[in-house]
């Protein structure tokens, strides 16, 4: 049975990962690059890449709380010492990249100022957060899906 509307295909949650070559030879912002892509927080061949810099910058000041103008000025600063144009250098999109950045547990939020996600290592983001957390979930949903699949089409 059809429906007349759709009702909300707006996902509860999503998560993009995509498998590189390993990571031996790369550093600095090109690691950052690299981990953006495979996080899905950059697409491959996309030129407006400034939440490479925001991440750079917020690991290069892991120790410090910073606020969105002092995490504007610093991905400024990179993006000059790295050659790269000034694009998407906008307060508001700054904030815009340091909420995806959040929304992936990478950064948190304290007051009004940003830091690394409880000043703790990646991988440890990455298992706690990501992993057990959000990964489980999409998975658990994607196979409700197949389940519900199979008994409608396939049994």
């Amino acid at each position: 049975m059809a429906k007349s509307k759709i009702s909300k295909d707006i996902p509860l949650a999503e998560l993009t990962l995509r498998k590189y070559e390993k990571p031996d030879g790369y550093t600095g912002r090109e690691l950052v690059r690299k981990v953006c892509l495979t996080l899905g927080l950059l697409q491959p061949g996309d030129s407006r890449d400034v939440v490479v810099d925001v991440l750079h910058v917020m690991l290069q000041h892991k120790e410090e709380l910073l606020s969105s103008k002092e995490v504007e000025d610093l991905v400024i600063e990179n993006r000059k010492a790295h050659g790269v144009v000034l694009l998407g250098i906008a307060p508001s999109n700054i904030r815009r990249q340091l909420l995806r950045c959040r929304e992936l547990f990478l950064i948190e939020k304290v007051k009004t100022s940003y830091r690394i996600t409880e000043n703790a290592l990646f991988t440890e983001i990455f298992r706690e957060k990501l992993e057990a957390y959000f990964l489980h979930s999409i998975l658990s949903r994607t196979k409700e899906y197949m389940k519900r699949i199979d008994q409608e089409f396939l049994s």
